[in-house]
């Protein structure tokens, strides 16, 4: 697209993530029960859980509904069962979306999610489809200058972080293995540095440039898929 900046997209990632966080506590307490469900209640050995309890603290989540959460999901609470699923899809102009749910009700959930591509011009494919573009891994966004890029190597290389990315327009990027989400964190913040936007996501290994009209139809798509009770997280390919 004309114009495309990454920062610009970057803070409009990050409004979009505050804005969700008043609104997130099902999805929040979905995560948590699944993280406690595989990978036990302790948080120093469940990155997993770690993360959606950061996470759940910034959102301003009760207490009591986090520990209800991961009692339910190490069972000792009764409560409704969780199962993940990835669909995997294609939207205007050949882009690709990984759509991540959690929920108690599969066909009710694929169903929604095949509405959605349906009415906003894409299409629901088969598992495999896309998964292969993307890559599992944290992300970082800093506010720094160019110069910080070989002082943040020096600070990250042995914590995860695979690269360094002094952006275009402005800022650093910094991408690393998703395990290492919380040490890279930790190791930024008692540095000193700011940390503009952070996540365990699937990112794309190569981005579509695509149409201004193609954009406007895969934003309609995605904010239809993320809307959506049962989808926890939504990923394209598509630079916009």
């Amino acid at each position: 697209m004309a114009g495309h900046s990454k920062w610009a997209n970057i803070q409009h990632r990050k409004s979009r993530q505050d804005e969700r966080k008043g609104k997130a506590f099902g999805k929040l307490i979905k995560e948590i029960t699944i993280a406690a469900k595989l990978g036990g209640e302790d948080i120093t050995t469940n990155p997993r859980l770690r993360l959606a309890v950061e996470k759940a603290k910034e959102a301003n989540l009760p207490k009591d509904k986090v520990k209800d959460a991961i009692n339910r999901g190490c069972g000792l609470l009764q409560g409704v069962t969780y199962e993940e699923i990835r669909y995997e899809g294609y939207g205007a102009g050949g882009v690709a979306f990984l759509i991540d749910c959690l929920t108690d009700n599969r066909s009710r959930t694929v169903a929604e999610i095949r509405h959605a591509f349906t009415k906003n011009k894409g299409n629901l494919g088969t598992e495999g489809s896309v998964a292969y573009l993307f890559d599992h891994c944290c992300q970082f966004f800093l506010n720094e200058s160019k110069e910080k890029e070989e002082d943040l190597l020096e600070l990250l290389i042995d914590k995860g972080v695979s690269e360094v990315v002094p952006l275009q327009d402005k800022g650093i990027e910094l991408i690393g293995d998703a395990d290492a989400y919380a040490e890279i964190k930790e190791s930024l913040l008692i540095n000193g540095y700011k940390i503009e936007f952070a996540e365990v996501i699937m990112l794309a290994k190569s981005e579509i440039t695509v149409s201004d009209d193609d954009s406007l139809k895969i934003r309609k798509l995605k904010n239809a898929l993320e809307s959506l009770d049962d989808v926890q997280n939504v990923f394209t390919n598509a630079e916009i």
